[in-house]
This record gives structure tokens, C-alpha cells and sequence, in this order.
């Protein structure tokens, strides 16, 4: 509006450049309040005013169009930026419940679980979105603790429902069944229940306790990888691979999935994960070398060797995932440490 007013005094009002004041409060109503758009519309019609009387112009009807387009401007700006805010408070209202329902399903991981130090990572593949397909538990039973980590066919509410449906058994189970496998078959008949069609669900469970490594359960989803605390990396393979949850046994015996025991020893590092971040691509189609990267999990603290994880992911697609990727990292509690692995301090 200033730059207007200025051309306008050093031109004259040959050029004709005074209707376009009304800029001001077009711009003013696409990020301002309708206030805020009101009060540069008065201003807007005041120099218009004071131009048109300097210029001569409201002599002849080309002033009061000038003021009628502002006022007219300003009207619609005011319209269009009470609207916006309506909408704006409706999406904060609606991404609040989303955040409420993500600590519902997701919730955060206990940082110390039995002889276990863990940490997550979530990764949408859209950046305003706050739950997603992929699944993830630690839960600590008298067996043990167990951890499912999975990944939800489709997008959507459909497939948040069916996550929290895989979630809930699982919660339920791990606490009440005995063996890995009967955990394995409620999660897989309450999937049954609810997937439906062509839908599925690849999970991921785990049994560790100490001093008995770890026993693995796998519903055609990807290998843990295992990192050795002299670097080598392990990605142990189950016997045969069955078919993901929601699909139910075939007649083959090769579809239903067994336990199968891996090594797992104080100084490993066992990590489970989505093929979100298996199958992320860079700009040459090349997928995310996951084994190459198992150095970058050698922070002390799980949370910011993961963190440094997922920001060498991000750095690998340049640019947004095309599928949500989550990671849970296991590591033993070295003895001298409270649960958040800090040392322990001596009590009197």
C-alpha cells in the first residue's frame, strides 16, 4: 500500500495505479484475522481518500470506483479470513484427537523393560500426519518380555482400526499366555476377526529373558537385525516364512509360522523394524542399506543411536518416505545402571 501511494505521488494520476491499494487487505485476509483485515481495509479506503482528493479524482467517478473496489476487497477479505480461521480451529481440533488416539495405540515404550533398555522411532510417510499402519509393543510378563512390531496393509482409519485391534490382543495376551506361540495365535485370531478381503497385517514377535536369549515369532514380516559388539551384523532368517496375519492358515504346514530360538547376549543390539525402512529409496531407486548402516547405532543411549539412525534415513530418500517406517531398539541393561540407564548412586 506505501509503494502504491508512492508511485501514485510521483506519477500522478495518469498512471492509475490507486485501485490497487486494495492489495493490502486482500493479503491482510489470507494470513490475518478478519480484524486484522478489517482495520487494513479502513486504512486502505483513508489513503485511497486522501490520494483521490490529492489527484482530483473523486471529480469524476474514477475516486469512488478506487474506494468502492477497497471496501469491496475488504469486505470479501474479512469473509475469507473468518472462514479460514473456522477451519484452522476445526484441524487443530481434529489433529488434537488424532495425537489423543496416537497415545491411545501407540503408546511410548517404557525406556527399561525387565533386563532391557528400549527405544522407538516413527516415521510418517506424510508429514502432517500423527498415527499411521505401522504397530509397535513392549510389554514385560512373567515369561519375559515380549515385543511385536508390525505393519498394517493400506492406509487410513481402516488400517489405524485394525492396528488397534492387532495391539489390544497382543497387550492381553503377552501377559496371559506362556508361550510365544499362544501369544502368536490369539493376536491371530483376533486379525481373523477383523481384517477383511485382501487386507493383512505383517508382525513380528519376540520373546527375550535373561540368560535364554531370544525367540522370535514372524508373520511374514521382515528379520530383525542383530548387531555383535564386534560389528558383525546378523538378519537371522525363520525356518520358512508363513503367511501375515488376517489371512489365516493355509492347508500347507509350512503357513503356519513356529518359534525359532536366535542368540542373544549381553552387548548385542537387537532391532526390529518396519520394510518402511528396508525399502526407502534414494534418488537413483537404490534401497536403504540397513546392514551397511548398523554403526550408527553406537551411541551409549538406545534413543539417540536410533535418532541418528532415522536422521541417516531421512538423508538417504532426500525428501518424504513413501511408507511410515518404525524401529524398536532392544539392548541389555548393563548391570550398575538405573532403569534409565544412567549409573546408580549410592544410598546410605
Amino acid at each position: 500500500m506505501a509503494l502504491v501511494a508512492a508511485v501514485d505521488g510521483v506519477a500522478g494520476a495518469s498512471v492509475g495505479l490507486l485501485p490497487l491499494v486494495a492489495l493490502g487487505p486482500a493479503f491482510a485476509g489470507l494470513v490475518g484475522t478478519w480484524l486484522r483485515t478489517a482495520v487494513i481495509g479502513v486504512l486502505a479506503v483513508a489513503v485511497v481518500g486522501a490520494l483521490g482528493a490529492v489527484d482530483g479524482l473523486f471529480a469524476e467517478r474514477r475516486g469512488f470506483a478506487a474506494v468502492g473496489a477497497v471496501i469491496g476487497v475488504t469486505v470479501a477479505g474479512a469473509i475469507a479470513a473468518l472462514t479460514r480461521q473456522r477451519r484452522e480451529a476445526e484441524l487443530a481440533s481434529v489433529r488434537s484427537i488424532a495425537e489423543v488416539a496416537q497415545r491411545v495405540l501407540l503408546r511410548p515404550v517404557p525406556r527399561s523393560a525387565g533386563h532391557l533398555r528400549a527405544a522407538v522411532s516413527y516415521t510418517s510417510a506424510v508429514a502432517e500426519a500423527r498415527i499411521g499402519g505401522d504397530l509397535y509393543e513392549v510389554v514385560a510378563s512373567p515369561a519375559g518380555v515380549r515385543v511385536i512390531i508390525g505393519d498394517v496393509q493400506g492406509k487410513g482409519l481402516e488400517a489405524v482400526e485394525t492396528a488397534a485391534v492387532v495391539l489390544g490382543a497382543f497387550r492381553e495376551a503377552a501377559y496371559d499366555e506362556k508361550t510365544l506361540e499362544g501369544v502368536g495365535e490369539r493376536v491371530q485370531r483376533a486379525a481373523d476377526r477383523t481384517v477383511s478381503g485382501e487386507k493383512f497385517v505383517t508382525a513380528l514377535m519376540a520373546e527375550l529373558s535373561a540368560g535364554h536369549g531370544a525367540t522370535l515369532l514372524s508373520y511374514g514380516h521382515p528379520p530383525p537385525m542383530i548387531v555383535r559388539p564386534d560389528g558383525q551384523v546378523v538378519f537371522p532368517e525363520p525356518p520358512w516364512y508363513s503367511l501375515p496375519l488376517g489371512l489365516g492358515f493355509g492347508p500347507e504346514h509350512s503357513a503356519v509360522p513356529v518359534p525359532y530360538p536366535v542368540t542373544f547376549q549381553p552387548g548385542d543390539q537387537l532391532l526390529l523394524y518396519t520394510d518402511g525402512v528396508t525399502e526407502a529409496r534414494d534418488a537413483a531407486g537404490t534401497f536403504y542399506p540397513l546392514g551397511e548402516r548398523a554403526h550408527l547405532l553406537a551411541d551409549a543411549d538406545p534413543q539417540r543411536a536410533l535418532e541418528t539412525l532415522r536422521a541417516d534415513l531421512i538423508r538417504h530418500t532426500r525428501g518424504p518416505l513413501h511408507d511410515d517406517a518404525a524401529m524398536l531398539l532392544l539392548r541389555y541393561r548393563e548391570p550398575g545402571t538405573d532403569p534409565d540407564g544412567g549409573p546408580v548412586l549410592g544410598r546410605r
